[in-house]
C-alpha cells in the first residue's frame, strides 16, 4: 500500500502537464494548415524519428554508455540583473542565456522570453524524469516585464506547465505558440486573449516587433497521440535587429530558404545538444548547426539546448567541443555564454573554453 500510494504521489500532476489536444475552431484551423495531412502534422521533409533498428543500441548506450553525461562539478552560474535592469542603449540587442533552450532576447528595448523551463525535471511529472544538471540562474518572479513568450513546441523540455502557470500570474505578455500548442495553455489556464497561435509563414506584430513562425524539422507530443499539435522555428525582426531562434531540428534546406527569405540576422539560438545517429533526422549534430547558421545568413552563433538536461548518450562537453572545432574551422562568430550570462550581440565576449574543466 505504501508502495502504491508513493507511486500515485509521483503521477499526481502528470494528467493536467499532458495538457490537452486542440478542438473545436482551433481544431478546424489546424485542419485547414497545409502542414496538416493525413490526420497530422508533417515535416517539409521526409523525416524519421529513428532510424530502424537503432532502439536496442541507443537504449544499450544511454543505460550503460561510458560518456561522461554530466559534468564532473558545478556549472558555473551567473546571477543576472533581476526585476528592470538599467535601460540599454535604443539599438542594442542582447541574449541572455538560462540553460537548455530557455533564453531572453533583448532586442532594441524589447524582452522576448524563449523556452521557458524553470522545473526541476523536464517531465510530466515533478518526481520522475530527467533533472537539471545546474540551478536556474534567476527566480521567474525576479524576471524583468517580458514583452513575449515564445514557444518553438509543446515537448517537455520546451513547454513547462508549472513555468507557464507562473508567468501567466506573474506577467501580461502573449503567449506564441505553433498551431495547437494553444490548447494545452488554456487547460493551464491562460487567457485565450493572451494566447496567438501561428502557421508556418504567419506572422504577429508584438509590441513593435515582427514575430513570424518560421519551420523545422522535428516532431511534437506530450502522450501516445504525436504530431497533432505544429512545431517550429522563429524569426523575431525589429526595425534594424533581427534573430533567428532554431527550437528544435534536424538540418534541412529550409535554412537557406530562410535566410534567403528573413536574413541575414545579427545573431542565431541553434539547437547544438541531444544528438544521436539513432535519430538523425530531428535534431542537428553540432557540425550541422554551423552548417544551419551559414544557410541562414547569420552573424553571432549562441549555441542553446545543451548542458542543463541529460537527453542523449554524448559526452556532456561534446556538443559545445564539436562546435567550437568547427566554427573556427569555418570562420563563424561565436559565443558561449554560462547560465545566466548576458551576451550584448555587437560585443560578444571570447570564448574561453570554460566547460571544459567539467567534462
Amino acid at each position: 500500500m505504501a508502495a502504491l500510494g508513493a507511486a500515485g504521489w509521483a503521477v499526481r500532476d502528470v494528467p493536467a502537464a499532458l495538457g490537452r489536444l486542440p478542438d473545436g475552431a482551433r481544431a478546424d484551423r489546424v485542419r485547414r494548415s497545409p502542414q496538416f495531412r493525413g490526420g497530422a502534422f508533417r515535416n517539409p521533409v521526409t523525416t524519421r524519428t529513428a532510424l530502424p533498428g537503432t532502439g536496442k543500441g541507443i537504449l544499450r548506450e544511454l543505460l550503460f554508455g561510458n560518456q561522461p553525461r554530466r559534468p564532473s562539478g558545478s556549472v558555473p552560474v551567473l546571477l543576472p540583473e533581476t526585476v528592470e535592469p538599467a535601460a540599454a542603449p535604443p539599438g542594442e540587442l542582447s541574449v541572455l542565456w538560462y540553460g537548455h533552450a530557455s533564453a531572453l532576447i533583448e532586442i532594441e528595448g524589447r524582452r522576448i522570453l524563449l523556452d521557458p523551463v524553470w522545473s526541476d525535471r523536464c517531465s510530466p511529472s515533478a518526481r520522475i524524469g530527467p533533472r537539471r544538471l545546474h540551478p536556474v540562474p534567476v527566480p521567474l518572479d525576479r524576471l524583468p516585464r517580458l514583452d513575449a513568450v515564445l514557444i518553438s513546441h509543446d515537448h517537455y523540455d520546451h513547454l513547462d506547465m508549472p513555468t507557464v502557470r507562473a508567468l501567466r500570474d506573474a506577467q501580461s505578455a502573449p503567449f506564441l505558440v505553433p498551431l495547437g500548442v494553444g490548447a494545452h495553455l488554456e487547460r493551464w489556464g491562460v487567457p485565450p486573449e493572451r494566447i496567438v497561435e501561428l502557421d508556418w509563414g504567419e506572422h504577429a506584430s508584438v509590441a513593435g516587433l515582427d514575430v513570424t513562425a518560421t519551420p523545422a524539422r522535428h516532431f511534437s507530443g506530450r502522450g501516445l497521440a504525436r504530431d497533432r499539435t505544429l512545431w517550429g522555428s522563429w524569426v523575431v525582426a525589429g526595425p534594424t535587429r533581427r534573430v533567428f531562434c532554431s527550437g528544435d531540428s534536424g538540418y534541412f534546406d529550409g535554412y537557406a530558404e530562410i535566410g534567403a527569405e528573413y536574413g541575414p540576422f545579427d545573431v542565431t539560438l541553434i539547437q547544438i545538444g541531444a544528438y544521436a545517429t539513432a535519430w538523425p533526422n530531428i535534431h542537428m549534430f553540432p557540425e550541422e548547426a554551423v552548417t544551419a547558421h551559414l544557410d541562414l545568413r547569420g552573424g553571432l552563433f549562441v549555441p542553446v539546448h545543451w548542458g542543463t538536461f541529460n537527453l542523449a548518450p554524448h559526452g556532456w562537453t561534446e556538443p559545445v567541443d564539436r562546435l567550437w572545432r568547427e566554427a573556427e574551422a569555418r570562420g563563424v562568430r561565436l559565443a558561449v555564454p554560462r547560465p545566466g550570462e548576458r551576451v550584448v550581440v555587437d560585443h560578444p565576449p571570447p570564448v574561453d573554453g570554460w566547460w571544459q574543466s567539467l567534462g
